[in-house]
């Protein structure tokens, strides 16, 4: 059994790392970090625009141990970080689906309502809604 842990440094994802090694203390903890892609990069600026989505998925994917160690404040505590450019509620639906290690979610939500939730769209609805395994949402 996997626990897989969406990650983007708010404090509702800190409360669902929180909450990951609080409820799951024997099991593997999985934190995926997705680095959002800009939309609409067109032409000579792909190229850029790829290259500094490579650099920030690098420099992440180095941070991120570090960042998690402190947060759960030990630093024995072994867990896995995963890193990828794109889509935060694809990626964390793909990863889960492409790992049969992976039986359960912990997402943080912002917790939007109304108008700045229909506009923003909601990651956590999103995952709620097309992951292949059960998905606990941490508000």
């Amino acid at each position: 059994m996997a626990v897989l842990v969406a990650y983007d440094g708010s404090e509702p994802a800190q409360d669902a790392v929180e909450h990951a090694f609080t409820t799951y203390p024997d099991e593997e903890v999985v934190l995926i970090r997705v680095v959002e892609a800009a939309e609409g990069s067109t032409g000579a600026g792909i190229k850029l625009a790829q290259e500094m989505f490579r650099e920030r998925e690098e420099k992440v994917a180095k941070e991120l141990p570090k960042d998690i160690a402190e947060l759960i404040g030990d630093p024995d505590r072994e867990f896995r970080t995963e890193t990828t450019v794109g889509d935060p509620a694809r990626e964390i639906v793909s990863f889960a689906d492409e790992n049969d290690e992976i039986d359960h979610i912990i997402i943080g939500s912002h917790g939007r309502e109304g108008l700045s939730r229909v506009l923003l769209g909601s990651v956590a609805e999103k995952i709620v809604r097309r992951s292949p395994v059960p998905v606990t949402v941490i508000r």
